[in-house]
């Protein structure tokens, strides 16, 4: 089921999220829901807390190429173990703030663990759109948004931009 996606500014998009304790499968449907929904947007990451489920959950498919095997992750409790000194900018952009894109820059390495959907502990390396993806995902579940890396100005701007288009869409 496609679900609804909350728009910055809105105050659950700054709140962190809980852990999950354990698998149920609600929690699996609610997976389901959030890849569904990321497919359809279209988008290569989403977070809980972007339609509003305040839970340490996040799902993400990089794959983009045409022809190329679809390769979605569902991450329960995902937290960064290590990260590379070496960084990378990538130009960011959110499902909870369409059409607004800026520069970014994070380590291009990490070691995530998480849980799967059958409740089992996994690590990986990720790097290049990877590194990157996952790191804004778990930042969503921190309360944190890509805005929040730029300049006051910027943010500003684009915070504006985004409350001019949730009061068209209010009126729509």
């Amino acid at each position: 089921m496609k679900r609804p996606i909350l728009l910055h500014p809105d105050p659950r998009l700054k709140k962190p999220a809980d852990p999950v304790d354990d698998m149920s499968d609600e929690l699996r449907a609610l997976a389901d829901d959030m890849l569904h929904t990321m497919y359809d947007a279209p988008g290569i990451g989403l977070a809980a807390p972007q339609i509003g489920v305040m839970s340490r959950l996040i799902v993400l498919d990089c794959v983009k190429e045409e022809g190329t095997t679809p390769r979605p992750l569902v991450m329960f409790n995902p937290e960064v173990i290590s990260a590379s000194d070496t960084l990378n900018t990538y130009e960011e952009g959110c499902l909870s703030i369409p059409d607004q894109y800026a520069d970014v820059t994070r380590p291009a390495e990490v070691e995530v663990r998480w849980m799967d959907r059958d409740g089992v502990e996994r690590t990986e390396v990720f790097d290049k759109l990877w590194a990157t993806c996952v790191q804004h995902e778990i930042d969503h579940l921190d309360g944190k948004l890509f805005i929040d890396y730029l300049k006051p100005l910027k943010r500003q701007m684009i915070t504006r931009k985004m409350v001019k288009l949730k009061r068209e869409l209010a009126r729509a």
